[in-house]
């Protein structure tokens, strides 16, 4: 018998237990767009994407521009993933940089005024060569995906397409085996439905 009770004497020690249920979960990762209002001056968005970096947080989309020329103001739109307290913690810490005036969750604002998810579009060059069948095929499919085309040859295209981003992706695989050479994606522009600012 091989029992360590047996062999020393005393009775076998059992490991130490918690008299309280912890649970191991994990919070579900949701993807939030924000917008970020910010003074237009040099090194702001080096800042904010510092801020991101620092700490490990991902973006997977990036769009930013000046929209108000007369104040120096530009719209960072951000979308990013994580936990509910990532997120929260991640707009807590845009809101005090010093040249961030405003911080929105427009994910969190549909969400609350009961609305569809806010207005997203992406826009994407997609070059695509092709041959006899395949040319026409692309053509047909860019048709019913009301993309535009904007450069062409005997040997490519080059489509325009706009719309939500699952659209464009949707676009790309299909133009995949249609002969898809590259791609150049904008990132998402967001608003919020309704009258009220963003």
């Amino acid at each position: 018998m091989n029992d360590s009770s047996t062999m020393t004497g005393k009775p076998a020690m059992t490991p130490p237990a918690s008299t309280y249920f912890i649970e191991d979960r994990q919070d579900p990762e949701e993807a939030h767009t924000l917008s970020v209002l910010v003074d237009n001056e040099p090194g702001v968005l080096a800042r904010v994407i510092g801020l991101f970096s620092g700490r490990g947080y991902n973006i997977e989309s990036l769009t930013v521009s000046e929209t108000e020329h007369e104040k120096h103001l530009s719209r960072i739109t951000i979308v990013t993933r994580g936990s509910v307290a990532v997120l929260e913690q991640i707009k807590n810490q845009l809101g005090r940089l010093v040249p961030v005036h405003r911080v929105t969750d427009l994910t969190e604002v549909a969400v609350a005024r009961n609305q569809e998810k806010p207005l997203e579009r992406e826009l994407a060059l997609v070059k695509v060569a092709g041959h006899g069948e395949m040319r026409v095929e692309a053509l047909r499919l860019a048709d019913a995906f009301k993309a535009e085309v904007i450069d062409a040859t005997r040997e490519h295209f080059v489509f325009q397409m706009t719309g939500r981003s699952a659209k464009v992706e949707q676009f790309i695989s299909i133009m995949q085996p249609m002969g898809l050479i590259e791609v150049c994606r904008t990132g998402l522009a967001a608003l919020s439905r309704g009258p009220e600012s963003s």
